[in-house]
């Protein structure tokens, strides 16, 4: 392919990528910016496979093929609620792919472009470096985070005492290392710090309790971009290069949403420093718990002037969106004002909450987030909490122990009356109680998210 076609079609690949990032940033054109993607990609691996000097198109074929039927039955199998998981899965393999360019470059020199007279060029060994790095932080972080999610291990933080020492020492190594390889070409040298990268990745996601794991998700992704870009490097590909920077970036813009989100500091996510505190649980004693019926909440939310709905991941583990979207109907007509408060981190990465009610064709103004919606709950006759826990958890204001104070929170103690769906009075993914389930005007609706809005919906 003549090289300035090729860069031309490479240029509409990236100005597709960017078109997409825009359309992905609002649920009313995600579907558009989600086609626009593809199309990008089409173009970037046609482009690539058109490149001279491309060989054993039967093994990209074959490979091609068996990661498609791959990726279809993912697609067509998946539930919502394993989307985060999924995500971070998906993450690892970048990372793993970064990993074994940079292995392969240090293995065959020549065949990548990357060799000189006195073996690797310098620049090549620092793209190399810097990229394999990465990406072994990525594979191992984003694995670790998979098994947390999927619930294979416990999500409660693992820490030991000198931890971030630890992590400190074993990082300034991986540099030392890393100059020295750049130093030296050493191939063992090489090999022991991607073993130490490895070990790091497990070491910073490891002591972050669940309920952080939205930000792990978009820190992964941002990790996982930046990988792509250090492959492109070494594989002397701009596309490739424009491309992860683009997710590297969007990723480390994501994580700085999520971190005012949660009131942590951007510094201590990207060293993994965070999510490890452990507060007390909090004493409810003999406290009384004031249930009601789906009867009950029907009463309430009928002779209601306005009603806040708060989702959240026990909404996607019940697949209950298309119920509670047929409950704000009924209540519609009913003359009821309804409205939706999205947490940024709720359910367990972000967006997660507007993907299922736009599933349900919930209008997309009804749709707001917490600084949108979170004054008008002091003026709301009802706040119907679904699924969710830590979001509208109060000990985030007054609790200084607790490992989730001072994150932004709905104040739905302050509506006038709030009820909360949920199978018991179990806690939330961040382990601790929730004292507006024993509140004066809260009232507990206990059972399958599902099924209870569904009776509801029937008595109203």
């Amino acid at each position: 392919m003549n090289p300035n076609i090729s860069t031309l079609l490479y240029l509409l690949a990236a100005v597709c990528f960017i078109m997409a990032l825009r359309g992905l940033s609002s649920p009313a054109s995600a579907r558009r910016g989600n086609l626009t993607g593809m199309i990008g990609m089409a173009i970037a691996i046609g482009t690539t496979l058109a490149q001279p000097g491309v060989a054993s198109f039967e093994l990209i074929l074959i490979g091609a093929a068996i990661g498609g039927v791959i990726g279809t039955v993912i697609a067509l199998k998946i539930q919502m609620t394993a989307m985060p998981q999924l995500v971070a899965g998906f993450h690892s393999l970048v990372g793993l792919a970064a990993v074994m360019v940079a292995g392969s470059a240090l293995l065959n020199p020549a065949v990548f472009g990357v060799a000189d007279g006195e073996g690797i060029r310098m620049v090549s060994r620092i793209e190399m470096s810097l990229g394999m790095v990465i990406g072994a932080i990525t594979f191992t972080g984003s694995i670790v985070a998979f098994t947390k999610l999927q619930g294979l291990v416990g999500g409660a933080p693992l820490v030991f005492p000198g931890q971030h020492w630890f992590n400190l020492i074993l990082g300034l190594l991986i540099v030392g290392l890393g100059v020295y390889f750049c130093i030296d070409q050493s191939h063992g040298i090489f090999w022991i710090m991607t073993a130490l990268a490895l070990l790091i990745g497990v070491l910073i996601i490891v002591p972050i309790g669940g309920a952080d794991m939205p930000v792990v998700i978009s820190m992964l992704n941002s990790y996982s971009g930046w990988a792509a870009a250090g492959i492109g490097f070494t594989l002397e590909n701009n596309l490739l290069i424009v491309t992860g920077a683009l997710v590297g970036s969007s990723g480390a813009i994501l994580s700085c949403i999520m971190c005012r989100a949660m009131n942590r500091s951007f510094v201590s996510v990207i060293l993994g420093g965070f999510g490890g505190e452990v507060g007390p649980a909090v004493e409810t004693g003999d406290k009384a718990v004031k249930s009601g019926s789906a009867d009950d909440a029907a009463f309430i939310m009928k002779n209601a002037d306005s009603v806040i709905i708060v989702p959240g991941y026990g909404m996607a583990v019940a697949q209950a969106q298309h119920a509670v979207r047929e409950m704000a109907s009924v209540l519609e007509e009913e003359g009821v004002r309804v409205r939706y408060a999205i947490h940024p981190v709720a359910g367990r990465m972000p967006g997660h909450m507007n993907v299922l009610l736009a599933e349900a064709d919930v209008p997309y103004e009804q749709v707001l987030e917490l600084d949108e919606i979170n004054n008008d709950f002091s003026s709301t006759d009802v706040a119907f909490v679904i699924g969710a826990n830590d979001v509208c958890n109060p000990l985030a204001k007054t609790d200084k122990t607790s490992p989730i104070y001072g994150m932004p929170v709905f104040d739905v103690d302050k509506a006038k009356t709030s009820l909360i769906v949920k199978r018991s009075l179990g806690v939330g993914y961040a382990g601790i109680d929730n004292p507006q389930f024993y509140a004066e005007n809260n009232m507990m609706l206990f059972g399958d998210a599902k099924k209870m809005v569904e009776e509801i919906v029937r008595a109203l």
